[in-house]
C-alpha cells in the first residue's frame, strides 16, 4: 500500500482482538496485523494506532473454555502484550477496553486486568502524548479513561478521548469537562469506545448487561458528544455475526447542537471466515 498524496498520514483502526487471542491457533493473526502497522509506520506515514477493545475474550477464567476458546485468561493477556510490544517505542497506540476486558467472562462487574497490562510508560510515545486521566470504579488511575494530544502532518491538533466500555457517569462528566478546556478549543476530538452503535447505523440505546451507571452509544451522544464544541469523530467496534460483513460494520455522520458535523463508526472483523470459534 502507499500513499496517494504525500503530504497525508494515516491512523490504522485494529478491530476486536478477542477472538484471535482466544484460541492459540488464532494468536498469530494479531501479530501478522501489528507486525503489518510495524512494517508500514515508515511508507504510510503511520501517526497513531486504535483498537477498539475486546482485547481478551474472558478476562478474568483459569483456564480455557471450550468450545470459547482454549486459552486461559492470563495466555490471552499474554498475547495482547506480546502483539503490542512490536508497536512499543514506534507509534502510539490507544486500546478501547470492552466488556470481555472487564469480570470474569463479560463484564459481570468491572474488574479488569487491562491496568496491569495497558500501563503508561510501556510505550514512550504514549507517555509524551498522554494528557488526562480518569479513575476506573475502584478509584485508581486507567488508560482506559484516558486523552491523547498529537498533530497531524498539516499542524492540525488532535485529541484521542477513550471511554471505557458503557461509561460511568463520573467518567462522562470528567470527560467533558477535559476536553472543554480552553486549551483544547481549537483541537479536534475523536472518541474511541467499545459499544455505539449497531449494524442498522443506530446508537445504542441498552444492552443486557448486569453493570449499573452504564451508558451507551445514545447516552453518549446525549451527555458528551451532542453538547461538545470540538468532537468530530466517533470510532467504536463490538457489534458482529458469524460470516456476515455488514453485521461488523456502522456508519453514521450527524451535525451536532452546534450545526458541526460527527462521522460515527463501528468496525470489527473477528467473526468473518470462521465464525466466532
Amino acid at each position: 500500500p502507499t500513499l496517494e498524496n504525500e503530504k497525508s498520514s494515516t491512523l490504522v483502526v485494529l478491530p476486536d482482538p478477542q477472538t484471535y487471542v482466544k484460541f492459540e491457533r488464532n494468536q498469530g493473526i494479531l501479530e501478522l496485523m501489528t507486525a503489518w502497522v510495524a512494517e508500514n509506520i515508515d511508507p504510510l506515514k503511520i501517526r497513531m494506532v486504535l483498537c477498539t477493545g475486546d482485547l481478551v475474550e474472558q478476562n478474568n477464567i483459569l483456564k480455557g473454555d471450550p468450545p470459547n476458546g482454549n486459552q486461559s485468561s492470563i495466555n490471552q493477556w499474554r498475547a495482547i502484550d506480546r502483539s503490542f510490544r512490536r508497536l512499543d517505542n514506534r507509534v502510539p497506540y490507544v486500546l478501547a477496553a470492552g466488556n470481555h476486558d472487564f469480570g470474569y467472562k463479560s463484564i459481570e462487574n468491572r474488574h479488569t486486568y487491562y491496568d496491569q497490562y495497558i500501563t503508561a510508560d510501556r510505550n514512550a510515545l504514549d507517555e509524551r502524548m498522554l494528557r488526562e486521566y480518569f479513575i476506573n470504579e475502584a478509584g485508581m488511575p486507567t488508560l482506559a479513561n484516558a486523552l491523547f494530544e498529537f498533530t497531524d502532518p498539516s499542524n492540525t491538533p488532535y485529541l484521542i478521548l477513550n471511554l471505557e466500555f458503557a461509561p460511568r457517569n463520573e467518567v462522562l462528566e470528567w470527560a467533558s469537562k477535559a476536553i472543554g478546556h480552553e486549551k483544547y478549543r481549537n483541537h479536534r476530538v475523536i472518541v474511541l469506545t467499545h459499544s455505539y452503535m449497531n449494524s442498522k447505523n443506530e446508537r445504542i440505546v441498552k444492552e443486557n448487561y448486569p453493570v449499573t451507571n452504564a451508558n451507551y452509544g445514545q447516552a453518549i451522544w446525549e451527555k458528551l458528544v451532542n453538547p461538545s464544541s470540538n468532537v468530530v469523530m466517533v470510532i467504536a467496534g463490538h457489534i458482529g455475526a458469524p460470516d456476515n460483513p455488514k453485521a461488523h460494520m456502522a456508519f453514521k455522520q450527524d451535525k451536532k447542537a452546534d450545526g458541526k458535523l460527527v462521522t460515527q463508526m463501528a468496525f470489527n472483523a473477528q467473526a468473518l471466515g470462521g465464525g466466532w470459534h
